[in-house]
């Protein structure tokens, strides 16, 4: 895998919002071009934030396909998003910034109580909780599994509410999160019925 590093862009003088971008390229030169246009497509989420504080962008070709991959970290909540087409590099950037606006804009209310006009109560950050891999291709059964990853990730304390309404914004089924209300470590998880259940230490 060639990894041709990363560029970092700022927002224009006296934009606010998105205050730094990274951008990443796997198998891929970044263009300027390229740059140019994912500083332009993510720029349309700046509306929906007070502060967006900072926005990581991958993009990357695999087995044909036109892979991009966006974490964006705004107003204390984590967007992410991929999409892979197998036709441009370009139409995987439009495809994925509209799948953060309708995040975004679904759950953005239900977070804060308050519409995206009113504007979102800011809360702390919440970093690299990366809490779901993707399963790969089952095991012989004599094979025992392994720990094959580490992830380390700082815990805000948050309402059950708010940790669940952050575990549907990441696409993920569960989400250990601090409880601000009882100052343990919780687990709140998606049940096959829709419902969400809490985990509480005994």
């Amino acid at each position: 895998m060639i990894d041709f590093g990363g560029s970092i862009s700022r927002a224009p003088k006296g934009v606010s919002g998105l205050m730094l971008i990274q951008i990443k390229g796997k198998n891929l030169e970044v263009t300027d071009a390229l740059r140019n246009y994912v500083n332009k497509k993510l720029r349309k989420l700046e509306k929906y934030f007070h502060s967006i504080k900072e926005a990581t962008v991958t993009m990357s070709v695999s087995r044909g396909m036109h892979v991009v991959e966006v974490q964006l970290e705004g107003d204390g909540i984590l967007l992410r998003g991929e999409e892979r087409r197998g036709t441009d590099m370009y139409g995987s950037i439009d495809q994925v910034v509209e799948k953060l606006e309708t995040q975004v804009k679904k759950f953005k209310g239900k977070l804060y109580g308050k519409t995206t006009e009113e504007g979102p109560k800011e809360k702390e950050s919440i970093k690299d909780q990366v809490l779901a891999e993707a399963f790969g291709p089952e095991t012989e059964r004599e094979e025992m599994p392994t720990i094959v990853r580490t992830k380390r990730f700082t815990m805000k304390p948050m309402t059950p509410e708010e940790a669940a309404q952050q575990m549907e914004l990441l696409n993920h089924n569960f989400f250990v999160f601090l409880n601000s209300q009882t100052d343990d470590v919780n687990v709140v998880y998606k049940r096959q019925d829709g419902n969400y259940g809490l985990i509480e230490p005994a």
